[in-house]
């Protein structure tokens, strides 16, 4: 796969650092994270494309009411979902800065209409959220686009997956998969790394994680096993309160995060028995046998 110039593939991850309801309804706060984003050394910024009404209902009953757990507790859908949602109108500034500052942009859409409108941006690439994997009409309008598509693979079967990957490969589309675990934060013993490599050998695709555990351990290990692509919420400043602020990196964090991936990613190398110009002048210090008294020729 290949998103822009850049080429996708173990031992160089494509580090996405997932903005979703981080930009706190600010936008020059905005344009900052997006900044913060690249200095931390990040490869692209993906954003979330949805209205209120794209995913929920505005009424409150045992559906749609205040939730009774979770992160949300308290809050219904409605209401959360108004607050994270990107203003449509700030997205074509948000490509341009994000270029600007030499990262890829690219979305989520949520719906058809979404998809229609990221076209405006001549956005690289789409994102499945995992939780839109079963979104038919979606997925054939992403797929008649012919774009690279990357699927979150949260709360779908491998049917669900078989489905949408046929959907997305009539239209063209080059497809990366990404073991997601749908909990917000999600606990590392749910992380099941094991699985992204059977989905590599399952459908024969790149992979990767979307983590949403806290800290960078997820991620350097999923590279160590063969991710391909990373994707981590951001956040600028934990002191501000979002929908996603509880489980999103800050500036340090995801610096921190990215040095240990490109080190693991060093550490992993090639497969290779040559040896470099140090290990040829350190066998001068290996085991060598010397004749220290007389000995008689052939003996």
């Amino acid at each position: 796969m290949q998103i822009n110039d850049r080429r996708i593939e173990p031992g160089n991850a494509f580090i996405i650092a997932e903005l979703s309801g981080n930009h706190c309804s600010d936008l020059a706060y905005t344009k900052e994270t997006i900044s913060a984003m690249a200095e931390s050394g990040a490869d692209a910024v993906k954003l979330q494309t949805y209205t209120a009404d794209s995913l929920t209902l505005d009424v409150d009953n045992e559906y749609f009411g205040p939730r009774t757990s979770g992160l949300w507790k308290g809050r219904k859908p409605y209401d959360v979902f108004t607050e994270g949602a990107l203003p449509y109108d700030w997205h074509g500034e948000l490509f341009e800065h994000a270029h600007k500052n030499g990262l890829a942009c690219f979305s989520s859409p949520f719906d058809v209409e979404g998809v229609e409108f990221l076209e405006r941006f001549d956005t690289p690439a789409y994102k499945i959220a995992s939780f839109e994997i079963a979104h038919v009409p979606l997925l054939k309008a992403v797929a008649r686009k012919g774009k690279p598509v990357i699927v979150s693979t949260g709360i779908a079967g491998l049917g669900d997956l078989e489905a949408a990957i046929q959907i997305l490969r009539e239209g063209g589309c080059e497809v990366a998969l990404l073991k997601c675990t749908s909990a917000y934060p999600a606990p590392p013993e749910e992380a099941n790394l094991r699985s992204m490599q059977t989905l590599s050998q399952t459908f024969g695709l790149p992979v990767g994680v979307s983590d949403h555990t806290l800290g960078e351990v997820v991620p350097v290990v999923a590279v160590a096993l063969g991710a391909s692509i990373i994707e981590k919420h951001f956040i600028l400043d934990k002191n501000i309160a979002s929908a996603d602020n509880d489980f999103s990196l800050d500036i340090e964090e995801l610096k921190l995060m990215i040095d240990s991936v490109r080190s693991c990613e060093k550490l992993l190398g090639k497969v290779s028995y040559d040896l470099t110009k140090k290990n040829i002048n350190a066998r001068h210090f290996s085991r060598s046998l010397f004749i220290v008294k007389d000995i008689k020729k052939g003996e």
